[in-house]
This record gives structure tokens, sequence and C-alpha cells, in this order.
């Protein structure tokens, strides 16, 4: 037979049997639909975070207090921290030429009141520089004032929704809110944000880090957050923050420099590894997928036995008869690879709807190796039927022995 009439007897065999080919055409299509549909989650992910951590901007280092190295014994324990951060220690990291801009933090939780609607909120106290660095936006009028860190003023910047909650529709600008036992006035109001970081920022109030500090009675901050002047100086703005602090605190090495490179590579590292891993649990059903093919083909052998010793009576040879029921399998791994194909985009439709702001993609790559596996695993499990369809007997296979 030539290649023309072997493709057109194995659309007409299959075309034959109608739900039998069906079935394997959808298992086939929902394996390559979960292998496409579970890599863009992956994908999708990881672009979440660089989006999240690039928002940022591209040279912000995080100083922690305590060492990242473990200090002996099992379990690992966190080094430990013989002096905290001070409001002090993030103000002398400012005089170093490699670095920009410097924003002390300070995080707890009180109770925000105004009239008499209240209710516990994040209070973060930073200083003016957090604007630029964390690249914020006001929807009204205006964040913290450039003043001494030192000294702490009653003025606070709330979040979109504090903002809707605590004033509704009423312009909270000029008006002053209780949080704790101090009284604030509000200069201005954030743009509506999601969450950055695992910190929704349109659920906070942001007030002087000295008024924080004398809030929640303590001197130690909870991080710096600091901006390298370029991004080619992130690596000496780094030795800076080191070798500042252990100077500081005489000759200790008790602080973590962490910076946006290294946390995006190993977000990056994690969610390929997840990526993969959940692309390789689900790359399982194409295999299921296979062996229901070579169930199919071989029942279909046996109920074809007739066609079969007809096809060989009238000179077709074993290899002919082999590669008819190979292509068989070939056209069903191909077909339900782009059915596959059709249900994963639509999925990924349905996903951008209920999710826009989770940034799902289908990589190339997720594509050609879910097709390519698809059409060898068919392939492969096509073969055992193909090889009893050219093995049998005209003569027995007439008689449907």
């Amino acid at each position: 037979m030539k290649i023309e009439n072997t493709f057109i007897f194995s659309i007409r065999a299959l075309s034959g049997y109608p739900a039998r080919t069906l079935l394997v055409l959808l298992a086939m299509s929902m394996g390559v639909a979960s292998v496409m549909l579970l890599t863009s989650l992956g994908e999708g992910a990881r672009r979440y975070v660089n989006r999240e951590f690039t928002s940022l901007g591209t040279h912000i280092l995080f100083v922690l207090p305590g060492r990242s190295e473990t200090t002996g014994g099992p379990p690992p324990l966190l080094g430990q921290t013989p002096r905290d951060l001070t409001l002090d220690d993030a103000l002398s990291l400012a005089k170093n030429p490699s670095i920009g801009k410097v924003a002390p933090i300070v995080v707890g939780s009180a109770p925000v009141s105004w009239n008499e609607k209240d209710r516990e909120v994040t209070i973060l106290g930073t200083t003016a520089e957090m604007f630029e660095i964390r690249q914020l936006a006001m929807g009204q009028g205006r964040f913290l004032p450039v003043q001494d860190p030192s000294r702490g003023s009653g003025v606070a910047v709330i979040g979109y929704k504090i903002k809707k909650e605590i004033f509704q529709n009423r312009s909270a600008l000029g008006e002053w809110i209780r949080i704790q036992d101090r009284r604030f006035q509000v200069i201005g109001v954030l743009a509506k944000k999601g969450q950055s970081l695992g910190l929704d920022m349109s659920d906070l109030v942001i007030i002087p880090v000295a008024s924080a500090q004398s809030l929640f009675n303590t001197s130690s901050l909870f991080r710096i957050m600091l901006e390298a002047k370029n991004r080619n100086d992130v690596k000496a703005a780094k030795e800076a923050v080191l070798r500042t602090i252990k100077e500081r605190h005489d000759g200790e090495d008790d602080i973590t420099v962490i910076t946006q490179d290294a946390i995006l590579s190993t977000f990056d590292r994690i969610l390929t590894a997840l990526t993969l891993t959940v692309a390789g649990i689900a790359a399982i059903s194409l295999a299921v997928a296979g062996i229901l093919i070579m169930n199919v083909m071989l029942i279909s052998v046996s109920q074809r036995k007739s066609e079969i010793g007809l096809l060989k009576a009238i000179g077709a040879t074993g290899s002919q008869v082999l590669w008819a029921f190979l292509t068989e399998a070939a056209i069903l791994s191909m077909t339900g690879a782009i059915l596959g194909i059709f249900i994963a985009y639509s999925g990924v439709i349905v996903i951008i709807r209920l999710f826009p702001d989770f940034p799902v993609h289908i990589p190339l790559w997720s594509i050609a190796a879910s097709v390519f596996t698809a059409q060898l695993t068919g392939i492969l499990f096509g073969v055992l039927p193909a090889r009893r369809a050219a093995g049998l007997d005209p003569v027995m296979a007439l008689s449907r022995r």
C-alpha cells in the first residue's frame, strides 16, 4: 500500500468504531491538557513572584537581624543576635556612596479607631524614603514628610481598604484617628493596590518610624530596606552594609543581607522544580492513555481478523499491516494532543477570567513536550497490537480463528 492509502485505510478504520475512538481521544487529550495546565500554573507562579519583586525596583536590599548560617547542634538553630537593628544603624548606612535611599521599618498591630468605628490594623513605621523604594502611589493627599527620622510626629497615611471601611464615602484627609492611646492626623490615602510580598498595602496604616517605636515601646527595627544607587552598585552596597553594621556592633557579624536577585533566583529554582514535578506527575496520565490505546487496538486486532486476512490475501505484506496499525496509533495520539491543546488554552482563558491578576502562561516547551510525549507514548504502546496484526496467518485470519 502507498502512504496515502495507508493513511486513508487508518482513518476509515478509526471512523468505523466511533465510540472506541472517542474514548481514546478523550484519554489522550485530558493527559495533554493536564500537563499543559499544570505547567502553565507553575510558570504563572514564577512570573507572579518575579513581577512582585520587580515592582519594588531592580536594586533593593533587605537587612535582617540575625545571621543566616546555622550554629551547631541538631536541629539547626538560627544564629544568636547580640544586638537588634536600631535607627542609628539605618542612618549610618545612608552615608555610604553606593547606597541611595534607606527606609527603616517597624511593624506591629494595634487597634485603629475613628468616631465609633474601630478595628485591628497592621501599623508600619517608616520614613519618607519608603515611598520611592516601594514605588507606592497616592490616591489622595501626600506621603510622610521628609523629616528627622529620630523625631516622631502625629501624621499617618492609611491604606485604601482602611479608608473605605472606616471613613466610607467621606474624605479622610485632615481627620484624626486614634491608634491605641495616641492621635494621628490622616494626611494621605494610598492608591488601591493588592498584596505585595505578602503584605496587603491597602490594609495598613503608615506612621513615622520614631512614632511607631514609641507606640510599641521598642528601640529595635523589624527590617531595614535600602536601595543601591544603581544595579551595578548592589554588590558594593551589600559589602558596605555588612562592614558598617559589623563595626557598629563591636565586630559581631550578626545580620543577614538579602539582595533582590538572590530572592528571585531562589524562588525561580523552587518554582521551576515544582513545575517540572507536577508536569511529570501529569505525564503519567499520558502513559495511562497509551495503555488504553494498546488495549483498544488489541481488541481491534481480534475483531478485524478477517479484514487483516483479506489484506494479506490480496498481497499486503506484514510490514504494511504493521505500518497501517502504527498509523492508527499515531493519528489517535496526534488528534488527542491537538484536542488537549485546545482544552488547555480554554482552561487558561477561564483561569484568567477568574483570577485576572495571576499571569497564567503556557510555555512553548510544555506544548512541544506534551505533544511529543503523547505521540511517542501512542506509537510505543501501538507496537504490540501492530506486530500481532502483522503476524497473523491470512488463512487463519479469514476463518476468524
